[in-house]
């Protein structure tokens, strides 16, 4: 069985996963992991380090024939410039998020790109739907990551955006196997976006000690910071954010501390680790191609013994 929609016809992919977009970590490594296994790779800007970007652009074709996406962060990219680097590397599909999506929508689509824009609430979605988008991606808050402080979950907010708009969406947080995309895929979504199943792959460039943090861990071993300030963020739990889960007067943002320590060092107390919740549900660090293999074998399995079950 074959997916056929029309993410996967917009993303010329043969399977509607989309990898997050993870500042430092969504580089070439990853990134041509997931578009080799028939899903589609997302080069990262957040980390605001274009140069390095447009290298891992460059590995990117070295290492997949396969299309692949940028990401536009807005709140992280200071560069006037980053819409025109974005063409310039000849890229075909395009997110953007953490900022206004009528900012650079018409820019990016007049070159012939294809945009979507990342969503956390109804009226974020209309105002990306009214700017132009050709799709969204509607991100609950159980998802890792920088996140609205009034946090809305996946369960709620993709069947009322759905209900509002008639755009592709494609759905993120708490994405892990098929029986979570099929859930998606019934709430509306044509396709879901992963992000800690990610983090914690074999082609991860993370350090072993986050991936098995991330394998370690209970469904509750996440923390939603920041809900008085902004952007709020769902993290690992660890001494420094299990600190700042109920402190409403630090900026979690401030406590960042030393990112790389972290990400690539394995020191989990030097910064935090942006995780989502679907972390208590991996048990084990798998490579990339077999993780989506699985996932695309499950999704149909569950749609298809429900379809015998309900439908039959």
């Amino acid at each position: 069985m074959a997916f056929k929609n029309r993410i996967t016809d917009m993303l010329g992919v043969d399977i509607p996963i989309v990898q997050a977009p993870m500042g430092w970590i969504a580089r070439s490594q990853l990134a041509s992991a997931v578009s080799n296994a028939g899903a589609l790779g997302i080069i990262e800007t957040s980390s605001g380090e274009l140069d390095a970007v447009r290298e891992e652009i460059v590995k990117m074709r070295s290492l997949t024939d396969k299309p692949f996406g940028v990401n536009i962060a807005q709140a992280f990219v200071r560069d006037p410039n980053i819409v025109q680097f974005v063409i310039d590397q000849g890229v075909k599909f395009v997110t953007t998020s953490a900022g206004n999506p009528e900012r650079y929508t018409q820019e990016l689509k007049s070159a012939g790109l294809t945009v979507f824009h990342v969503v956390p609430t109804l009226s974020a979605a209309l105002k990306a739907v009214d700017a132009g988008v050709d799709g969204l991606v509607v991100e609950g808050a159980e998802g890792g990551g920088f996140k609205n402080p009034k946090d809305v979950s996946t369960m709620v907010l993709l069947p009322l955006v759905r209900s509002k708009v008639d755009v592709p969406i494609i759905a993120a947080g708490g994405f892990v196997d098929g029986a979570s995309m099929a859930a998606a895929f019934a709430l509306g979504a044509e396709g879901v976006q992963m992000g800690t199943r990610m983090v914690s792959a074999a082609e991860s460039p993370v350090h072993e000690n986050w991936k098995n943090a991330i394998v370690k861990a209970r469904e509750t071993d996440t923390v939603f910071l920041n809900r008085a300030h902004s952007p709020a963020l769902r993290a690992l739990r660890t001494e420094k954010t299990t600190a700042l889960e109920f402190d409403t007067q630090t900026n979690a943002m401030t406590e960042f501390g030393t990112a790389l320590d972290l990400y690539f060092g394995g020191d989990m107390e030097a910064s935090i680790a942006l995780t989502g919740q679907v972390a208590g549900r991996i048990d084990k660090v798998r490579p990339v191609g077999e993780v989506i293999a699985e996932v695309s074998r499950e999704f149909f399995q569950v749609v298809g013994n429900l379809s015998e079950q309900y439908a039959g």
